[in-house]
């Protein structure tokens, strides 16, 4: 394979200043303008570009664009053959999956998938509910959804199948969650072929490395003190680290009763 720019696909929407702001804690600058779908990334070897969620799988599939960042869910519901790097696990602002709801309205009597026998359903994912209702061996009429789907419960349709991250915006419109057809994080994607080139792949593992490394350190805190050079064992006996400290020398620290320590510590908050 040539030594082409790395084609990345980055999710336009919700998702959008999350996977940008993890970039940046991962070590690159993405610039966007107002208008723009091709936005510059600090990186001469890469080129990123905006695309929908609900497409980016398909177009890394046909090798328009090497690697992405998207849903689970949108591959599912795309049914696109792609290589998975890693799972990232972060949202727009939590780092808990989003998920995939059966909602009713607080007034149905449905409590259960297989009441839905002969109802109408309204979704965005017409394909992920469609084989949600054959695994409980439901038959139902699935539509697809553009949107404002919540106000359609329960005068258009029977219930619906939306996406929900805490659960608000369906208290505010009365409607009850039945169940969970599935839950999602977002994943780190490329194309087969480019996956089967050492090349590339150990480019798509270097910026894995990186992004979920940006993750994970969301959850630990740097701590650095002055100790006493005969508490240092106490201090790590309450604080203990992953690995050994770092004590660092001082110059001209002769006579000097305490040493510089530093550690990473899990963050508690």
């Amino acid at each position: 394979m040539s030594k082409a720019k790395l084609r990345i696909g980055l999710p336009k929407g919700s998702l959008e200043e999350a996977t940008v702001e993890l970039f940046r804690r991962a070590g690159y600058s993405v610039s966007r303008s107002s208008r723009g779908y091709r936005p510059y990334i600090d990186h001469p070897g890469m080129e990123v570009r905006l695309v929908r969620p609900q497409e980016l799988a398909r177009y890394v599939a046909q090798g328009f664009l090497d690697c992405g960042i998207t849903g689970m869910d949108w591959i599912l519901e795309s049914e696109s053959s792609v290589q998975i790097v890693c799972e990232l696990p972060y949202n727009r602002s939590t780092r808990l999956p989003v998920r995939w709801v059966l909602a009713v309205h607080e007034s149905s009597p449905i409590r259960s998938p297989n009441e839905l026998n002969g109802k109408r359903i309204a979704t965005e994912a017409v394909r992920l509910v469609s084989s949600y209702l054959q695994r409980h061996g439901v038959q139902a009429e699935v539509e697809f959804s553009w949107g404002a789907t919540e106000v359609k419960v329960p005068e258009l349709v029977d219930a619906i199948v939306d996406i929900s991250e805490t659960g608000s915006s369906l208290r505010a419109n009365n409607l009850r969650i039945v169940d969970t057809v599935l839950q999602s994080y977002p994943q780190f994607i490329c194309s087969h072929s480019v996956w089967a080139d050492a090349e590339r792949r150990k480019q798509l593992e270097s910026l894995a490395l990186l992004l979920l490394a940006a993750l994970r350190g969301e959850e630990k805190v740097g701590l650095k003190m002055n100790v006493a050079k005969n508490g240092i064992a106490e201090v790590l006996g309450i604080l203990p680290a992953l690995r050994k400290p770092t004590v660092s020398p001082l110059a001209m620290e002769s006579g000097l009763p305490w040493k510089p320590f530093s550690m990473k510590v899990r963050s508690v908050t």
